[in-house]
């Protein structure tokens, strides 16, 4: 690992410390996850390529059911009650 200094607001400073006794690890540990989220967010692509993937999707599958848009809340009622 590299050591690396930065300098925070006092906010996110007490919100790091918050996070990291809630979850029994360092500040540091934190920040590294959070960069990675970070990462990760970035190299899946920004909003425009999520959208044009979703658009791409949109009606390629099939249900089967003829109603679907119009009764979708009695299905999931229907599936959740099991």
């Amino acid at each position: 690992m590299v050591r690396t200094q930065i300098q925070l607001p006092e906010k996110q400073v007490a919100f790091l410390k918050k996070m990291a006794v809630a979850q029994h690890v360092s500040m540091a540990e934190i920040i590294r996850q959070s960069v990675d989220f970070f990462a990760k967010a970035k190299k899946e692509g920004d909003d425009e390529q999520r959208r044009k993937r979703a658009m791409a999707a949109a009606g390629r599958f099939r249900s089967g059911v003829n109603d679907l848009a119009v009764s979708h809340d009695s299905y999931l009622t229907e599936i959740f009650s099991k």
